[in-house]
């Protein structure tokens, strides 16, 4: 079955870049001139999805308001002859089907997918993580759908993390199969002693899921955190049925992570069409005075 659909969590509530997140979600937190969510969104539909789900909560307006059209703005770039950039902004709106949904309770990831059931109904579906921007020529997602394609089985999007990180993230069990794709059949999430470490491999910010997960998750316990985790309902479905594993191609960006979003901002300036070649002079300028 052709994967079409797509969820983005964007409940959670950036505590870790306080004080910026106090009235605009991190979502929303700029990459140079789009907003992080933007580049996810634009990541699903160069995969192939055409039907996206974003999971918010209170306060969280200004991500609707970012992909509906902009009457005032767009009369005002119009009868100013902007037309570069009034094009580009009615493009947001028409990027795929938008939805939004919101996660009344903030209890876990688990918990915030599981209120896509209705949207997803009986199709497997993808999972951009609303924290995670991922950049690279081969759309990070689409890497994953080829692989569920391939094998009919859940994928997981990895990548192998530090060991003295790996207790911030999953850990899972994998076996290589071929090039960058690993069979994986169990995972813990969080792991606390070295013994509960399965591999450095860790799900870092995209999978896709069948829609099996929803019953899992229906009696899927609170796990770290006192949260229901997607990682236990997943682990479920690894040992059951087991899973694909593609460590994926392109660089990843945490959101949630002060570090993460200069980094993302940096990079991106350095390759943008308008300002690249002067934000290059400037560090390199910068970078004498260090």
């Amino acid at each position: 079955m052709k994967i079409r659909k797509a969820v983005i969590p964007a409940a959670g509530l950036g505590t870790r870049v306080l004080p910026a997140t106090k009235a605009m979600p991190k979502e929303m937190l700029p990459i140079v001139d789009k907003p992080a969510i933007q580049y996810i969104v634009e990541e699903a539909v160069r995969s192939g999805i055409t039907d996206i789900l974003i999971i918010t909560n209170r306060g969280k307006g200004l991500i609707e308001d970012h992909f509906d059209r902009a009457p005032e703005l767009e009369f005002a770039l119009s009868s100013r002859g902007k037309t570069d950039v009034y094009d580009e902004i009615v493009e947001i709106s028409k990027l795929a089907k938008v939805y939004f949904v919101r996660q009344k309770e903030t209890k876990g990831l688990g918990h915030a997918i599981n209120c896509a059931r209705d949207f997803v109904g009986g199709e497997p579906f993808a999972v951009l993580y609303g924290d995670d921007v991922i950049m690279g020529e081969d759309p990070a997602c689409g890497q994953l759908i080829k692989a569920y394609e391939e094998f009919g089985l859940g994928v997981l999007g990895i990548k192998e993390v530090s060991a003295k990180d790996i207790s911030k993230y999953s850990s899972l069990k994998v076996e290589h199969i071929r090039d960058n794709i690993f069979k994986c059949d169990d995972m813990i999430e969080k792991p606390q002693t070295p013994e509960e470490v399965l591999s450095l491999y860790s799900i870092l910010g995209r999978c896709v899921l069948p829609p099996e997960i929803f019953d899992i998750l229906d009696h899927t316990e609170p796990g770290a955190g006192g949260e229901i985790q997607l990682t236990d309902a997943m682990r479920e479905l690894a040992r059951t049925k087991g899973m694909t594993a593609v460590e994926y191609t392109g660089t990843r960006y945490d959101m949630g992570n002060k570090l993460g979003i200069m980094q993302a901002a940096v990079e991106t300036a350095l390759t943008h069409k308008e300002i690249g070649e002067g934000f290059r002079e400037y560090l390199k300028e910068l970078a004498k005075t260090l």
